[in-house]
């Protein structure tokens, strides 16, 4: 049974581009009779809840959000959960639920986006029911995008205005490690097919900086406001998102002066290293490079991109050759084309993107810059976790 009067709370999504509230998610609540809310998202997860139950639920939430959107600005948007499970049991012909509450409140459905959730459901009923949507006018957003990789064929299905990371996923990738990877990569590819990127569940400020660094559109979460009865001023959170923006800001020009400064060591480094490999000097002339801790090693490549000498590494206070790699061809990697396209006339300094490194597995950058009138290529990898 369930116990409660229905009704929705309103949790505000921030524009990361002015810090103002763009719209809110509908977010089912139940008030008991003592006046607490609590959350219908057990109800859902429960399976022992009757199917039927859940759906006259969830269109209650909604009525009572759609009832009230009159009092929000009208430049904000609502985001409404739509499970597949239900979407799939309309017959092909029948009249949208949904679209029928979006008359009866007056609502524009182009101030709706309609959030997916869940990965059940008939993919081909469900792509017809979001083809009918978007014919009205509203938006298609994706939750909990990264959590299954069957959501690929999701997006390329429906092909989404708005994705959603997934909260867990996108929590643990602010730590860092590979997982920062994987949903940078999946921020790409949302850029990549034109959609934007809500961050939910940002609760700190670590977390809102990496939204920032995935390109989100919009955030979502604790650091700024719970989800309450009431709708926010539009400019509520401007000041505070404006002063964590500067935070950030500043971090990324600590980030680029350190950068200067390494581009300005490797230019020494490079000149050093260069010297040494035209005299085609033995190893035991190389110096101790103390001033350089974060130098991983360096090896030399012919103008093709085929390493012509071992890596060179110091270690154990003295410098080792590594010569499993002799004969390898690095032209394919996207640091040794930049080379050819950005260094080869001009013979300057090129700097790769970080990568991870298949060997070390460390996070790298591979400095790169032909001499010896352009026959070869002095490649220098370089540590890069302290940036």
């Amino acid at each position: 049974m369930i116990d409660g009067q229905p009704l929705a709370c309103f949790q505000p999504f921030i524009d990361t581009a002015t810090g103002r509230i763009a719209g809110v998610e509908a977010l089912g609540r139940l008030r008991q009779a003592d006046g607490q809310l609590t959350s219908v998202g057990p109800l859902f997860a429960d399976p022992r809840t009757p199917a039927i139950a859940l759906r006259r639920l969830d269109r209650q939430i909604r009525d009572n959000a759609l009832s009230r959107l009159h009092e929000a600005p009208a430049d904000w948007f609502l985001s409404l959960n739509m499970s597949p499970r239900w979407i799939s049991r309309l017959r092909p012909d029948q009249a949208l639920p949904s679209l029928k509450q979006l008359a009866r409140h007056g609502v524009d459905p182009q101030r709706i986006v309609f959030e997916i959730t869940e990965l059940g459901g008939d993919s081909q009923r469900l792509a017809d029911v979001v083809a009918r949507y978007r014919q009205a006018g509203a938006r298609i957003a994706i939750d909990d995008f990264g959590a299954g990789y069957s959501q690929l064929d999701r997006v390329l299905a429906l092909q989404p205005d708005i994705l959603k990371l997934d909260m867990r996923l996108f929590q643990a990738a602010a730590l860092g490690g590979p997982s920062s990877e994987v949903v940078k990569a999946l921020a790409l590819m949302a850029e990549k097919t034109g959609c934007w990127i809500i961050a939910e569940g940002v609760e700190t400020e670590a977390q809102l900086n990496f939204a920032l660094e995935c390109g989100s559109r919009y955030v979502q979460g604790f650091l700024f406001a719970r989800a309450q009865t009431d709708f926010f001023a539009t400019d509520a959170f401007v000041d505070q998102f404006a002063q964590l923006r500067q935070r950030y800001v500043q971090r990324k020009l600590i980030e680029r002066g350190q950068l200067m400064v390494m581009r300005r060591q490797l230019s020494e480094l490079m000149a050093i290293l260069q010297d040494w490999a035209q005299a085609r000097a033995p190893i035991s002339a190389l110096p101790q490079l103390d001033a350089f801790p974060w130098l991983l090693r360096f090896y030399q490549c012919d103008r093709h991109g085929t390493q012509l000498t071992p890596n060179l590494e110091w270690r154990n206070n003295r410098w080792e050759a590594d010569d499993r790699y002799l004969g390898h061809n690095w032209s394919w990697r996207p640091y040794f084309y930049h080379l050819l396209a950005e260094g080869w006339d001009e013979r300057r300094l090129t700097l790769s993107n970080t990568y991870r490194d298949a060997t070390s597995n460390q996070y790298c950058l591979t400095a790169g810059q032909f001499f010896d009138n352009g026959e070869r290529l002095l490649l220098i990898d370089i540590d890069a976790a302290g940036l």
